[in-house]
């Protein structure tokens, strides 16, 4: 995988390793490394959904993507910290794409949002409906609604369907 191209900083550590490879995070890295070691195949940011933010047009490229065994696909959005832009447009995809599968894997879901709210990471994406996890790691059960490395869908129709 190809260096990050926006990053210019000097880093060390796990995130330098991720940027390393291509990805922003080491919880990127993490989730990456654990798709190669399955039996799913790899798709880290291969996808562009857009969005409409009021008075613009926008796009929003996931993490990774799978395509279930119904054809439809499954968007992984990882979070080490979830800012409020990042909600803000996770809550405009959501409303541009009625019944999207967006899925959030969560470094610490229990993170309040801000020094001065209540609301954790979590509790916001309830209220917003998505589904999510608190692992560093794509739970078995959601691998097992998509297609391996090699099998196609049982219906080839796609959330994104080309017009």
């Amino acid at each position: 995988m190809a260096k990050n191209h926006w990053h210019s900083g000097k880093t060390t550590g796990v995130r330098a390793e991720a940027y390393k490879y291509g990805y922003k995070s080491g919880l990127e890295l993490t989730v990456s490394n654990s798709i190669i070691e399955s039996e799913y195949e790899l798709k880290y940011e291969t996808e562009t959904v857009h969005y409409i933010v009021p008075e613009r047009k926008a796009k929003y490229t996931p993490d990774f993507v799978f395509t279930k065994k119904t054809g439809k696909l499954m968007l992984i959005e990882t979070k080490g910290r979830w800012t409020a832009i990042d909600r803000q447009k996770m809550k405009h995809v959501l409303a541009s794409n009625p019944g999207i599968d967006i899925r959030l894997v969560f470094q610490n879901p229990t993170q309040k949002i801000s020094k001065t709210s209540k609301t954790t990471y979590e509790d916001y994406a309830i209220k917003l409906g998505i589904t999510h996890i608190a692992k560093k790691s794509i739970p078995d059960e959601w691998l097992l609604e998509c297609v391996k490395k090699g099998e196609n869908p049982t219906d080839v129709s796609s959330f994104f369907k080309q017009s």
